[in-house]
C-alpha cells in the first residue's frame, strides 16, 4: 500500500520548526553541550510553540495534530541538535502518550495540561541494570498494601526523569504473578518528589549532553492505588505498543541526524582548498556524500511511509514493521554518516568546535536506545515468518 508524501501544511510547519531551531538553539548548542546543561528554558519555549502538543487533544491544551508532524519537529531539532530531538521524543512518546493512552479521565486532567503546554516533563521508567532489551526480566516490584502501592526497585537510563521541571515518571514494575509462574507487570505513575524515590545525579555520557538522563532507585515508595496506569497486567503490552510508536520517532530524529551531517559535509568540501581547488572536485570525497544524499532520502521515505501509516490507523504486525526497518535502516545511516562527515572534515572533525565531532558523539546512542539494532533485526525477521530467537 502506498502512502503519499508530506502535505503542503507539514512542509510550511518544518519552516516554523527550523527557523525556530536555527534562532533559538543553533547559537547556544555548543556551549550548553559542553557543560552538560539542560535549558530548561527552552522547553518552555518550546511548550509556547505547541510541540508538547502536536498530539494531544484540545482539550487538554494540544492542537489534535498527527503523528507525522511530531516526527517532522524531531528532525528539524535533530539537525541542529540530538539531545534537543530526544528531549522532544521522549516527553511525547514516553511521557505524554502513555498518559494519553492508557490514563483514566482524572489522571489526562491531572498530568496533561502542564505537559502540553511544556509546564513540566514526563519520563517512563523501563530499563533497569539487569533488564534492557529483556524487558520481561524486570525486577521492580510492586505490592499493593492498604490502597497503595508500594515500589522497590530501580531505573536506569531514563530520560527528562530528573529536570527541575520533571512532575512524574510512569514505570514498569511486577505486582503479582501469572498462571505458570510468569510475572506480572503494570505500570504505576510515580510523582516527582515522592519519598523514596530518588532520581540519582545524572549520568557523565558519551553523547546527548544537553539531554537529561538519570538512574532510579525506589525504596519503599508508596503511591497511591489510583496510580496504576491502564489495567493491571498490562504493563509491558504497553510498553510494547509505546515502542511502536518510538522507533518510528527515533528513526526521524536519525534523519535529522543525516541530513545535517550531509549539509556540514557538502559545506566544508566546497570551502576547504587542497592543491589549487575545493576538496568536493575529489571523487574520494564527493562519492562518499553522493552517498549521505541516498541515505537521507532512503531513511525518510521509510521513516514518513510509517508515520503515515500510523495516521492512517495502520496498526499490529504491519506498523511493528515498518517502525523496525524504518528504525534499523535510518539509526545504523545516521552512525555511517556521522563517521563519513568526520572524515571529510579531516583533522577539523575530530575538535569539539566544529559540530560535526557533537553530531558523532550522538549518533551511536539512536542504535541502541528504543530498541538496540539487533531487536529490530530479530523482530524484521520474524515479520517474515522466521521462528527466529
Amino acid at each position: 500500500m502506498a502512502y503519499s508524501t508530506l502535505s503542503a501544511e507539514h512542509e510550511a510547519f518544518r519552516k516554523v520548526v527550523r527557523d525556530f531551531a536555527q534562532a533559538e538553539i543553533a547559537p547556544h548548542v555548543a556551549q550548553w553541550d559542553k557543560g552538560h546543561h539542560f535549558p530548561v528554558d527552552l522547553v518552555t519555549t518550546m511548550g509556547e510553540l505547541g510541540l508538547f502538543g502536536l498530539t494531544a487533544p484540545e482539550e487538554y491544551g494540544g492542537s489534535g495534530g498527527d503523528f507525522t508532524s511530531l516526527c517532522v519537529a524531531i528532525e528539524e531539532l535533530g539537525r541542529v541538535d540530538q539531545s534537543i530531538g530526544i528531549t522532544l521524543e521522549a516527553a511525547v512518546g514516553l511521557g505524554i502518550n502513555p498518559i494519553l493512552t492508557y490514563g483514566t479521565e482524572a489522571q489526562k486532567a491531572q498530568w496533561l495540561p502542564d505537559l502540553v503546554e511544556g509546564r513540566a516533563l514526563a519520563g517512563f521508567g523501563l530499563t533497569e541494570p539487569g533488564a534492557g532489551s529483556d524487558a520481561g526480566a524486570t525486577a521492580t516490584k510492586a505490592t499493593l498494601e492498604a490502597g497503595e502501592w508500594v515500589i522497590d526497585g530501580a531505573k536506569q537510563f531514563i530520560t527528562n526523569s530528573g529536570s527541575a521541571i520533571t512532575s512524574v515518571v510512569t514505570v514498569t514494575a511486577r505486582t503479582g504473578v501469572r498462571d505458570g509462574g510468569r510475572p506480572e507487570i503494570s505500570t504505576i505513575m510515580v510523582p516527582a518528589g515522592t519519598p523514596g524515590f530518588v532520581a540519582e545525579p545524572g549520568y557523565d555520557k558519551l553523547g546527548w549532553h544537553i539531554s537529561d538522563t538519570h538512574p532510579l532507585t525506589f525504596t519503599g515508595c508508596r503511591v497511591p492505588e489510583e496510580n496504576l496506569l491502564g489495567e493491571r497486567g498490562r504493563g509491558y503490552a504497553q510498553f510494547l505498543a509505546t515502542l511502536d510508536d518510538g522507533r518510528i520517532a527515533i528513526a526521524a530524529l536519525a534523519v535529522g541526524c543525516i541530513e545535517a551531517c550531509l549539509d556540514l559535509a557538502r559545506e566544508y568540501a566546497l570551502d576547504r582548498q587542497t592543491f589549487g581547488g575545493p576538496i568536493g572536485r575529489k571523487q574520494g570525497v564527493a562519492f562518499q556524500i553522493a552517498d549521505l544524499a541516498v541515505a537521507a532520502r532512503a531513511a525518510r521515505a521509510l521513516t514518513y511511509e510509517a508515520a503515515a501509516m500510523k495516521d492512517a490507523g495502520v496498526g499490529g504486525q504491519e506498523l511493528k514493521q515498518a517502525a523496525s526497518i524504518a528504525k534499523l535502516y535510518a539509526t545504523e545511516q545516521a552512525v555511517t554518516a556521522t563517521r563519513i562527515a568526520t572524515q571529510v572534515f579531516g583533522g577539523y572533525g575530530f575538535m569539539e568546535e566544529y559540530p560535526v565531532a557533537r553530531f558523532y558523539r550522538d549518533a551511536k546512542i539512536l542504535e541502541i536506545g528504543e530498541g538496540t539494532s539487533e531487536v529490530q533485526r530479530m523482530l524484521i525477521a520474524r515479520g517474515l515468518g522466521l521462528p527466529v530467537e
